[in-house]
């Protein structure tokens, strides 16, 4: 027998009407279908939560082509996103690497990829969510009704303030093909000239780029195109960011662009011929994470690599990098230009003042193992000093005063009190610094 296919609205009423009878102030998790892409953590609290299940939040709701905009729910990949407004010509302005991030992922998350350096975040282009609070109430926020700080406040907290469960954003026009070219520079202030030349003139669709090493640095530049001579995709035996080395350019079909880096983008596993031939085509980044979540015990912490991605502002990178190369000389290195579209209210204004840098580069360490040093302590400290911040979807050490430095306490607090007043969704530091380790509630 079928299952009845829920409304959005039915699904909105059995969330709401669970939280409204929910006695209990214990913490509380959510229930999803696609895989977390938080680096997983074996003593993470939320795998003994109470789980409230929010797995049929998957749907698109509405495509404007002629507005160039998209409804749709939380639980939404990117692929069959992309998938969808294909169809119209259309794409979302910021697609994520991998292929089962979700659209309210991305917002929790702040995630980026090669269009942020014109655009920012996915979250910079939406514009508008509903948002369930942990009291059970269904909030329509924007940036500029009364739920406005509610609505800049629930990008980059992780679900701490609400659960978002329709999300409306835009589109943007796009063509079949992305021919790709591939810039070669010795030095970084060299990458940095032609980062920042293409920056200013926004002369491409897409930039991005690998730092194979302080002497090899590749720009990969793309443009949507009508025809493509030829194509290819890297999603078995090819490896896209090693063909940065060798290629001077290439072409591949816009959905394969899009999710190039889909079995790693500088960690593709496995690694050798031989298994990427055997298993290659049936391992990706979410089968991994998979199997990961399903045998959290048994994982030692030590085993887990390290996976940060840190934001330095443009006019830091050379101090920052020349750190980086004396304490912890791993390459490569991911490197996304991001534009600062405006001063985020998830910042603390004090930090944000350190630097007025209206470009960052996200640089993204993806693999490197563990040593008997504490790295993300040390990244954390130097980006303290220079007023970079980095991703808290992986190992944070920071202590609670140094975390409310960098984060908006104010503004959280305040929001919180609106959509989770009795902290059953955690606060952020408590969620990504202590519960993930273990400790607290």
């Amino acid at each position: 027998m079928m299952k009845t296919q829920l409304s959005h609205d039915d699904k909105i009423h059995r969330i709401s009407l669970f939280l409204k009878r929910r006695k209990s102030t214990t913490p509380l998790s959510l229930h999803k279908k696609a895989v977390s892409h938080e680096v997983p953590h074996p003593h993470d609290k939320k795998y003994t939560d109470e789980k409230l299940d929010v797995s049929d939040l998957n749907d698109i709701l509405h495509i404007d082509v002629k507005k160039r905009i998209c409804i749709a729910e939380p639980g939404v990949t990117f692929v069959d996103l992309v998938t969808a407004t294909l169809k119209y010509e259309l794409v979302p302005i910021v697609v994520p690497e991998l292929k089962t991030i979700t659209i309210g992922g991305a917002v929790a998350g702040c995630s980026i990829e090669s269009m942020s350096y014109k655009h920012g975040g996915f979250h910079d282009s939406c514009l508008e969510y509903e948002v369930i609070t942990a009291t059970g109430d269904v909030l329509r926020c924007t940036p500029t009704n009364k739920n406005k700080l509610v609505f800049q406040m629930v990008h980059g907290t992780f679900g701490t303030l609400g659960i978002i469960s329709k999300l409306t954003f835009k589109l943007i026009k796009a063509k079949p093909f992305v021919h790709v070219t591939y810039e070669k520079y010795g030095t970084l202030d060299d990458y940095k000239k032609a980062i920042w030349s293409h920056f200013t003139r926004k002369d491409v669709d897409f930039m991005d780029g690998i730092i194979h090493s302080p002497t090899e640095y590749v720009l990969s530049l793309g443009n949507f195109v009508d025809a493509a001579p030829y194509t290819h995709r890297y999603d078995w035996m090819r490896i896209y960011y090693l063909s940065t080395k060798k290629r001077k350019e290439d072409y591949l079909k816009t959905q394969d662009y899009f999710f190039r880096y889909d079995k790693g983008v500088t960690n593709v596993s496995p690694k050798s011929f031989l298994g990427r031939l055997l298993f290659g085509k049936f391992i990706n980044s979410s089968t991994t994470l998979r199997m990961a979540q399903k045998f959290h015990k048994f994982i030692p912490e030590t085993a887990i690599p390290i996976t940060l991605d840190v934001f330095i502002p443009f006019s830091r990178a050379n101090e920052f990098l020349n750190w980086y190369e004396d304490e912890i000389d791993f390459f490569p290195l991911w490197c996304v230009p991001y534009k600062r579209v405006r001063d985020y209210e998830w910042v603390n204004p004090s930090f944000l003042r350190k630097n007025n840098d209206k470009l960052y580069l996200d640089l993204a360490i993806y693999g490197m193992k563990r040593h008997d040093k504490n790295y993300y302590k040390l990244i954390e400290q130097e980006l303290l000093k220079i007023g970079a911040l980095k991703t808290l979807i992986s190992g944070n050490e920071f202590s609670e005063n140094d975390f409310w430095k960098i984060w908006n306490k104010k503004n959280f607090d305040k929001v919180k009190k609106i959509t989770d007043p009795h902290n059953i969704f955690r606060d952020l530091y408590e969620k990504t610094c202590r519960a993930s380790k273990g400790m607290g509630r």
